[in-house]
């Protein structure tokens, strides 16, 4: 176990990436990357990260911003519920805290939003706490080092690889055992074409041995997806449009969108109750949006119309006003092609 760790840690010295969030040892820094890097991938996460904490150098300057504020920055990174946790977190920290960051991983676990693995990484980089983190990464490197067929997504599975990584850290350098074991399986030990012909623990893994390395980790059988019909109706009212705001335990909680029929099927409207369909000026063609579990359908319609009896949750804005709120990526992408 021990060659284990002075293999890879040795390899993270002559490998590793220049990561801003490696500077520091800041836990509101490091909480921040380890949030944003939640489903994103590092390239895409660090303009975000410097674009926060430009915005909010403290925890208690995140805490004391609105939430559509913060859901504008964060505009474009998808899975919102970090955004909203994100910035429920920083408000109990500053407030209840006094802007403290917890010093352990027991007590980082009591916080909203942050699981295992962000504890993990948060009380093992800023504190040094012997305690590992086990990420997609670190599945990856385990599973095919020793050869493992259990799921990496079942109990069981959670449960042995939990124990192996408790197994491996280094008790006196946790911080840089957890940092060396995610790189190499970021930059080493890939999903895809993992340079096995270089990897300094070619000697000691299973899988090599066994041909086995395509073939690991093991997972069970995705979700299945769910389809979904949206038409969004933009309407055109003297350089102004409408929009509302999503509400419910939904995708895109709190975004802002043009108003939405939501249908059972990809057909365009023949009816739209708030216009005539001879207002209509444009109807998009279908645009597909994947989530983890959502295959969204999209249709945009253009309506030109003076005469419009909005709903009541409905807000008319400058069209150039749609900039200031956050809204869903679909819509987004949409309007990089197509100007109001």
């Amino acid at each position: 176990m021990s060659e284990f760790h002075l293999l890879i840690a040795d390899w993270y010295r002559q490998t590793k990436r220049d990561l801003p969030w490696r500077n520091t040892n800041d836990p509101y820094f490091i909480w921040l990357s380890e949030v944003i890097l939640q489903q994103t991938r590092v390239d895409q996460g660090i303009p975000y990260y410097y674009r926060f904490i430009e915005h909010f150098p403290h925890v208690d300057d995140l805490a004391a911003a609105d939430l559509q504020s913060v859901l504008n920055l964060w505009q474009g990174l998808g899975y919102y519920s970090r955004a909203r946790n994100l910035h429920q977190t920083a408000k109990f920290i500053s407030s209840e805290l006094n802007g403290v960051f917890p010093a352990s991983y027991a007590e980082l676990l009591t916080l909203k939003g942050i699981g295992p693995y962000t504890a993990a990484a948060v009380a093992s980089f800023a504190f040094n706490e012997n305690v590992p983190v086990v990420d997609g990464n670190v599945y990856r490197v385990l599973a095919r080092h020793f050869d493992i067929d259990t799921p990496i997504n079942s109990t069981a599975g959670a449960k042995l690889f939990k124990s192996l990584a408790e197994n491996l850290i280094h008790p006196k350098h946790p911080a840089l055992h957890n940092q060396a074991i995610m790189e190499f399986g970021a930059l080493q030990c890939t999903p895809k074409n993992p340079k096995c012909s270089t990897c300094v623990l070619q000697g000691s893994c299973l899988a090599f041995a066994n041909k086995t390395v395509q073939e690991r980790p093991v997972k069970t059988k995705k979700q299945t997806v769910r389809n979904r019909f949206f038409h969004y109706l933009v309407f055109h009212v003297n350089a102004h449009t409408y929009i509302q705001q999503r509400k419910g335990r939904d995708i895109w909680e709190e975004l802002f969108q043009f108003p939405l029929i939501e249908t059972e099927n990809d057909s365009p409207l023949t009816e739209i109750p708030w216009a005539q369909m001879n207002q209509v000026l444009e109807i998009s063609a279908p645009i597909t949006h994947l989530l983890s579990h959502q295959r969204i359908s999209a249709r945009f319609y253009h309506i030109h119309s003076s005469e419009v009896k909005p709903e009541t949750d409905w807000i008319l804005i400058q069209n150039a006003a749609l900039q200031d709120f956050p809204i869903p990526r679909l819509i987004d992408k949409y309007l990089e092609r197509h100007s109001l």
